[in-house]
């Protein structure tokens, strides 16, 4: 039986999701993976900063507004001395993304990578813009550097390549990597405002009060540049990717489009052409006999051209913070059939 000492940084919606997930498997993972855990640490930016050699208790932890309220350290401010002090085995880095330089989360990955720990995050900032090193730094201290979340949230794409497409040399990604966008696209198909459709998306809590790193493009774009990055391993940074959003997309385009039979989709693209790797994202009119084309609500689908199984396509249904934790969830378990804790 292996037993892992994991640190929670960040506890919002995704950081929740996963301590209840954890919560509901903790018998399954102990009888099916021999696989215990205790919670070490839990550290917030609003509600404090909590460490317990002994184990957190979850439950407390769901239901408390001040999180160091269940330390028993003296409190702390700072998150690289709880990284080293939290006494885990694993850190889960799920602050907020920063689409400009991938920091503080950077830094919170290399401190814990430095001091022994594996780190799983469904943050994509660090992952674009230093996976290379991140990942380097994970082999050199014999760590696992895992993130199935940040793309499709618990879908199984990286897992996918590394474990089960082995010899798989990737060509091209095509596909609609943005759930909000495709919801907004497809309100606007049955009448509704951009504006609306945008505030509806805010009121359901998929796009945050300031709604550009959706509606144009960014997080498309963070998306399909850590699947090249990774899966192509070539270095690819938001600048490098074309891109354009959904901004000039109004009720005039959205006819059009219906007149001609076919509907808007924002679409990552990435091919590689004589060594190097050419990536966009833009607004496309898709037809029936595109499978983009039914892709409804917050769906998200990705389809990869390898030199030896043609296209092979993975499409996600309507996911929310609890698939994100299925993802951190699954890498968990993979590291610990490696590890040996």
């Amino acid at each position: 039986m292996k037993h892992f000492r994991l640190a929670l940084m960040g506890f919002g919606n995704v950081g929740k999701a996963f301590a209840k997930l954890l919560l509901y498997k903790q018998e399954e993972l102990s009888n099916r993976n021999k696989l215990k855990f205790s919670i070490t640490g839990i550290a917030t930016a609003k509600h404090g900063i909590a460490i317990n050699p002994t184990g957190i208790d979850l439950s407390r932890a769901l239901n408390a507004n001040d999180i160091s309220s269940l330390s028993r350290q003296p409190t702390l401010h700072n998150f690289h001395d709880f990284i080293r002090r939290c006494g885990a085995n694993v850190l889960f880095e799920n602050t907020p993304v920063n689409y400009g330089n991938g920091q503080p989360g950077i830094d919170h990955i290399r401190v814990a990578l430095e001091a022994g720990m594996h780190v799983i995050t469904a943050n994509k900032g660090p992952v674009m813009y230093a996976y290379q090193k991140l990942q380097e730094l994970a082999e050199a201290k014999g760590r696992k550097f895992y993130f199935e979340s940040t793309v499709m949230d618990g879908t199984p794409i990286f897992s996918l390549f590394r474990d089960t497409l082995p010899g798989a040399n990737l060509i091209s990604i095509r596909g609609v990597l943005n759930s909000t966008t495709n919801l907004i696209l497809s309100r606007m198909e049955e009448g509704e405002s951009f504006e609306d459709a945008v505030s509806f998306c805010q009121k359901i809590g998929i796009s945050e009060t300031d709604p550009s790193g959706d509606i144009d493009g960014y997080d498309a774009a963070i998306k399909l540049a850590i699947l090249i990055s990774v899966l192509m391993d070539h270095p690819m940074r938001l600048s490098d990717v074309d891109r354009k959003g959904i901004r000039d997309i109004g009720p005039a385009e959205i006819e059009e489009a219906r007149m001609d039979g076919k509907r808007w989709k924002l679409i990552c693209r990435a091919k590689r052409i004589n060594g190097s790797v050419s990536a966009r994202v833009f607004p496309e009119k898709v037809g029936p006999e595109s499978q983009l084309y039914n892709l409804e609500g917050t769906s998200s689908i990705v389809q990869f051209e390898t030199d030896v199984l043609g296209i092979l396509t993975i499409i996600e249904s309507n996911p929310g913070p609890q698939t994100t934790a299925y993802g951190l969830l699954a890498d968990l378990i993979n590291i610990a059939t490696y590890d040996a804790y």
